[in-house]
């Protein structure tokens, strides 16, 4: 049996996931970083993204939409701390294709707050991503 690792991750409302798992990649900062059982100790922040989970290698990866976030990796425990998280399956993929359309309809202006509908259009695009994920 593969080695597993627990995993949580917590938004402000909930703990989205607190399970056992055999790999994590995450959208950190710097790029992607897969995270295996047994990882070094390490703390990096996490950008707008998608991340994914592998639970067995059966189920193949289970893809969650997050926000900014920070993850800490301890050998037997990776613990995910991000503003927001959503399952597939809790994404409402017309609101969040009419959300990217509304950024990104807003970024054609000059006089705007291009750093507020920046990130607006990489959470729709995230979540939408998310989404379809397995299709």
């Amino acid at each position: 049996m593969p080695a597993t690792v627990e995993m949580e991750i917590i938004t402000p409302e909930r703990i989205l996931l607190r399970e056992e798992v055999e790999m994590v990649i995450a959208p950190a900062v710097d790029g992607e970083i897969g995270i295996l059982p047994d990882h070094a100790p390490l703390i990096t922040g996490l950008k707008i993204g998608v991340m994914r989970i592998r639970r067995t290698e059966a189920e193949g990866f289970l893809p969650v939409s997050i926000s900014q976030g920070v993850m800490e990796v301890l050998p037997q425990r990776i613990t995910i701390l991000v503003a927001t998280a959503e399952l597939p399956q809790e994404i409402d993929l017309e609101r969040a294709m009419e959300a990217k359309k509304r950024a990104e309809k807003m970024l054609e202006k000059e006089e705007i707050d291009r750093t507020r509908f920046e990130g607006a259009l990489q959470r729709a695009m995230a979540r939408i991503k998310a989404a379809r994920f397995n299709e």
